[in-house]
């Protein structure tokens, strides 16, 4: 817009915009903001429930002629795994994830399944939702599988970013949250230590791309909060 009406200071500002976004300085408090209050947690500090639910997000380049992928995340899948095998939960379940975009021939908790099976786990302990598209149809997916039973109470395994947006929709649909949270993004250094390194402060795409992910996340809570006060 900048170049088009001939206004520096729209360049001056877009070029500010993306150096701020693409600081490790920015992104860093970006991701503790998004990640709080949540903090590495041990197994047997939870309490113990019939299920543990991974939500998906873990694989990516699904293949839709023979179902092979790579791992966008294995943190969820295997922190469910050691959850059940810990015996804090009775049964696992995996959200059926699919793309809107993309043409799969199995759905990404199916995949989980066969691995989770290929690494022993008991096929009659494994359960899979229907099709879904978001957070959102997670929740409705697994309180259908619960029955519609209100205040059930599951063990929920998904990424710190995003486990404050998740747990305020499954508890909107009365279902009570053990949050387990896994794949942290925030450092373990001080700010200090942060704001010290000079390559912190120089533009990176990967800060950009994690900025993005955040921002993204953001605007799904002010969506969900906004939809549940409106259909309270």
């Amino acid at each position: 817009i900048g170049v088009f009406k001939r206004k520096n200071k729209y360049i001056i500002s877009a070029i500010i915009f993306f150096f701020i976004l693409s600081s490790r300085i920015f992104s860093e408090i970006f991701i503790r903001y998004s990640e709080y209050p949540w903090k590495y947690k041990k197994i047997e500090e939870i309490p113990q429930s019939e299920f543990v639910v991974v939500l998906s997000g873990g694989m990516k380049n699904l293949n839709s002629i023979n179902n092979n992928f790579e791992w966008n995340d294995p943190d969820r899948f295997y922190a469910g795994l050691e959850i059940l095998k810990s015996g804090k939960a009775k049964k696992i379940i995996f959200t059926g994830a699919k793309s809107a975009f993309k043409k799969i021939e199995k759905l990404e908790g199916e995949i989980l399944k066969e691995e989770a099976i290929l690494l022993g786990i008991n096929p009659k302990d494994i359960l899979v939702t229907n099709p879904v598209f978001n957070t959102f149809q997670e929740a409705k997916a697994i309180k259908y599988f619960l029955n519609n039973k209100k205040n059930s109470t599951i063990i929920l395994v998904t990424s710190a970013f995003h486990m404050n947006r998740a747990k305020y929709i499954f508890n909107n649909e009365n279902l009570s949250v053990i949050p387990y949270p896994v794949d942290f993004k925030k450092s373990n250094l001080k700010n200090i230590q942060i704001i010290n390194n000079p390559f912190n402060w120089i533009p990176n795409a990967e800060n950009l791309y994690i900025s993005s992910i955040l921002f993204k996340e953001l605007i799904g809570r002010f969506y969900y909060l906004l939809y549940y006060s409106i259909n309270f």
